[in-house]
């Protein structure tokens, strides 16, 4: 049955998509045809692992493979960090919640699964799964095959490694299809943070796993649809044929190994580095505010977000008590990164937030899309294709505003499904 909730998810399709269009190079070219094919593949991909019989058993088989990485994953850091990553305790614990810590429990599982994706990758396994999503795109959205295919790659690699995977096609691509390019790349998650962040979720929500990993794949398809009705294709323009063998490769499964855990090893440190900066800058405007009071209560950066994003969190489908918890987590991604917004998610007590509104919550946050990563953005992309570095710098503020409503759309999407259907 249909409630009042759903028909707000469908709002806030329609707000969203309008909010685009106003921004839109020419708005003219509306792409009608792209949105109801957009909608309808997101409707699909989550229909297909949550609705059709028997894909419980496929749930079940992502959080078993989740729960393993995991304890394999707290095995290797314990050898390296001992009690400091859950090995045994050298004193008495009185508080078992204050053990977890985000550095030794979290960071870990992306070295592993950055290993694993690049060995995954050298056997052919997630190239011929993005070849696959990569055909899908391009069948029902009309991306051409470079673009499909790097719309595809994101689903599985982070923003920056997706982009080699087509770096012979870089120079050759459109401004629009550059653009598509960023606006998919800050929408999605790389798969070495999505298990991470079912890992923090596993607790709280039921198949945190499976709606991770569908978070990612449904944003990808909201993210070409935004980025074509901001930046519309030229008629007679892009439709770059790839060849699917791309460019990343790797000599050897010891080389993907250790090629892949190199990779890894950025990526920690980028985020590592990134969440000290933001979350110090945050506190420091806090101290700063900290004098002043409103409503009651003193003024901080977490109100103001919560104020601000409470009627995008009501337009995706949550109730409007729960709107101002939502909007600031919201916020807390946009600002702080998702991995900050998906550990305070896990921190909310069962009895202070629905069901409902953590699982939309999960397809909101799940996206690189925040302040920090603009530039990694403009820094990878630099480097693979500098010729082109002003062109991208022109396009990337818009590119944050396309892949944060894109995660937005996904969870108005799943928010507009009946609830039956994910119990």
């Amino acid at each position: 049955m249909f409630s009042i909730l759903n028909l707000q998810s469908l709002l806030g399709l329609f707000v969203i998509v309008a909010a685009c269009w106003g921004l839109s190079e020419n708005k003219r070219a509306f792409p009608w045809k792209l949105t109801l094919g957009a909608i309808g593949v997101q409707a699909a991909l989550v229909l297909a692992l949550f609705a059709i019989p028997g894909s419980q058993v496929v749930l079940a088989a992502i959080t078993g493979a989740v729960d393993g990485l995991s304890r394999a994953t707290t095995e290797g850091a314990k050898f390296v960090f001992g009690y400091l990553a859950g090995g045994d305790q050298p004193y008495s614990v009185t508080n078992p919640g204050g053990l977890f810590t985000f550095a030794f429990n979290v960071l870990p599982m992306i070295l592993v699964i950055s290993a694993l994706s690049a060995l995954l990758w050298h056997w052919k396994i997630l190239k011929w799964l993005t070849h696959g999503f990569g055909i899908l795109f391009q069948r029902t959205m009309g991306l051409g095959g470079a673009s499909a295919l790097a719309v595809a790659a994101n689903i599985f690699l982070g923003m920056i490694e997706s982009p080699i995977v087509i770096r012979a096609y870089l120079d050759k691509l459109t401004r629009s299809e550059i653009f598509l390019m960023m606006v998919v790349g800050l929408a999605t998650v790389a798969g070495s943070t999505m298990v991470a962040y079912a890992t923090i979720l596993s607790a709280s929500l039921p198949n945190a796993a499976g709606h991770v990993l569908v978070a990612s794949i449904v944003s990808a398809p909201a993210g070409v649809l935004l980025a074509r009705i901001i930046i519309p294709e030229k008629p007679g323009e892009g439709g770059q044929v790839a060849d699917y063998g791309s460019a990343l490769k790797y000599d050897s499964a010891i080389d993907a190994i250790v090629k892949g855990t190199a990779d890894g090893l950025m990526v920690v440190l980028n985020i590592s580095a990134v969440l000290i900066v933001f979350v110090a800058l945050v506190a420091l405007v806090n101290i700063m505010v900290g004098g002043f009071w409103l409503f009651g209560d003193h003024v901080t950066v977490e109100r103001i977000l919560g104020w601000i994003f409470m009627p995008l969190a009501w337009l995706i489908g949550v109730d409007w008590s729960e709107a101002g918890k939502a909007g600031w987590l919201l916020g807390v991604k946009l600002t702080l990164t998702e991995f900050v917004a998906f550990i305070e998610l896990g921190k909310v007590p069962a009895a202070e937030m629905s069901e409902r509104t953590r699982m939309l919550l999960t397809y909101a946050l799940c996206g690189f899309a925040n302040i920090g990563s603009v530039g990694i953005t403009v820094t990878g992309l630099s480097v693979l294709i500098p010729e082109r570095r002003e062109e991208v710098l022109g396009m990337v503020w818009k590119a944050l505003f396309a892949g944060f409503l894109a995660t937005a759309m996904a969870a108005a999407v799943v928010g507009l499904m009946p609830a039956s259907i994910f119990r």
